[in-house]
């Protein structure tokens, strides 16, 4: 009975594993769309991210509630703890990234941006390049979450590096050009806004990436335990 009841939850721990991967490619897909969706001030797409908002909202409610099961049902320590009380922090960084995506998408959605940005001004705060580094960041720390690899997910927090400093050379360009007496006060606020959203962004995929790297290192040291164990049983 033992035995099959460890079955069956080693059988939905990796059901909640695949579970929160489809959450994560919702949310990359989102932020991803978000840049496309702002550049080009596409409503269409910026409708599209709403809908996948949807869907991630109801697969963070679903994913939080497998890991009540887990716990309640099968009352799990160690590592496989680790695993799930990881896994709840996760879906929830994952719903806020979304949950930023759809908020730029929504300044599009609801044309509240009336004029096209001067390029210079897009330049000067490296719009595009605070995006690719946000997208980044969340494909890294998904990458590390799949692979179950502590050193790849350790690689989000050099990309957090340069995230803080091209966000910090942004927020002086906008000073500067705010100071200007034509500037388009509007404009301005809604651009600050999305540079705020992806700066959080990239905390977050760092808030990833440490929870995976929380749950690993449990895991590394279960196995490592198990492995002495076997050891001393061949003696």
């Amino acid at each position: 009975m033992v035995k099959s009841n460890m079955t069956n939850f080693e059988r939905e721990l990796d059901q909640l594993k695949k579970d929160i991967i489809k959450m994560m490619i919702l949310v990359s897909s989102q932020l991803e769309k978000s840049e496309v969706a702002f550049s080009n001030q596409d409503v269409a797409i910026a409708k599209e991210i709403h809908h996948i908002e949807r869907r991630v909202d109801a697969s963070d409610l679903s994913i939080d509630k497998e890991c009540e099961n887990l716990i309640a049902l099968y009352n799990p320590v160690a590592g496989d703890l680790r695993l799930i009380l990881a896994s709840i922090k996760i879906i929830s960084n994952l719903e806020r990234v979304g949950d930023h995506a759809d908020k730029i998408a929504r300044y599009v959605r609801k044309k509240q941006i009336k004029n096209a940005y001067p390029k210079k001004l897009l330049q000067s705060v490296k719009l595009d390049v605070l995006f690719d580094e946000a997208q980044a960041m969340m494909e890294i720390a998904i990458q590390a979450f799949i692979e179950e690899d502590s050193a790849v997910a350790r690689e989000v927090f050099a990309k957090d590096i340069i995230m803080n400093e091209i966000y910090s050379n942004a927020i002086t360009q906008m000073h500067h050009y705010a100071e200007k007496k034509d500037a388009p006060t509007n404009q301005l606020l809604y651009l600050f806004s999305v540079i705020n959203k992806l700066e959080r962004v990239g905390d977050l995929a760092k808030n990833i990436a440490e929870e995976t790297i929380f749950y690993l290192d449990a895991k590394i040291l279960k196995h490592h335990k198990v492995k002495r164990l076997e050891d001393l049983e061949n003696l």
